[in-house]
């Protein structure tokens, strides 16, 4: 790969390094007088943010580049990129509307917030039937804007062991992967994930703040020439 592709994703992942610092959080808050607020703040720091970033780290990202290119997908470069995930993130917001899927925007990188709740039944890995056709809008819309790479990250809340929840919330992300590549979805432009119940984005001590931090989040993110 040549030095200057190598540098535009070590570029763009530094800024999704830098999302950890981002209060962009879709869960519930604290009252201001609970005395559980600051320790629940500092467990949650580490989850806000990571809504619209990356979890798989630059490797796996950079092999799917390679095998974008191999495959044919064209790069973009520079204001094309913006124009590129403006018009995808319209799009994505237009077909979400209604359907509990939350639509983030980080710099160039658009991220999918998709709840457990409506996701999955409790503690299971098989996608609802009734939310098929919101990956079918999804999936219509990632063939149509095929220039980026997908991450499909699975997260829960802190109930069960680390190990339980680490692997519910891998066999989640596969499963939504697998259904949006049955429906056309190149398998080489997705990564999955699954961070378990170390990425909060609410506290786990409250049914509210449980209920979101059980979550899927598919990232997008240009493929850069």
């Amino acid at each position: 790969m040549r030095a200057s592709t190598t540098a535009a994703i070590a570029t763009a992942l530094a800024g999704s390094l830098l999302l950890s610092s981002c209060a962009t959080y879709t869960g519930q808050t604290n009252a201001p007088d609970d005395p559980n607020r600051t320790r629940n703040a500092a467990l949650i720091g580490a989850g806000i943010g990571v809504v619209a970033g990356l979890l798989s780290g630059g490797d796996a990202t950079e092999r799917r580049q390679r095998a974008l290119v191999g495959a044919g997908v064209g790069g973009l470069a520079g204001g094309a990129i913006g124009a590129y995930q403006d018009r995808q993130e319209a799009e994505l917001r237009r077909q979400m509307q209604g359907t509990g899927v939350d639509v983030v925007r980080q710099g160039d990188n658009i991220t999918l917030n998709m709840p457990g709740g409506v996701t999955f039944a409790f503690d299971k890995a098989e996608v609802q039937p009734q939310f098929y056709p919101v990956l079918d809008n999804v999936a219509s819309t990632l063939q149509q804007y095929n220039q980026t790479i997908i991450e499909v990250a699975g997260h829960t809340d802190s109930v069960g062991t680390d190990s339980y929840n680490q692997q519910l919330s891998q066999q989640r992300a596969d499963a939504v992967a697998n259904y949006l590549n049955s429906r056309g979805v190149m398998r080489d432009r997705m990564i999955t994930v699954g961070a378990g119940e170390t990425r909060p984005i609410a506290s786990n001590d409250t049914e509210q703040g449980r209920a979101a931090n059980r979550r899927v989040e598919i990232t997008l993110v240009p493929v850069r020439s």
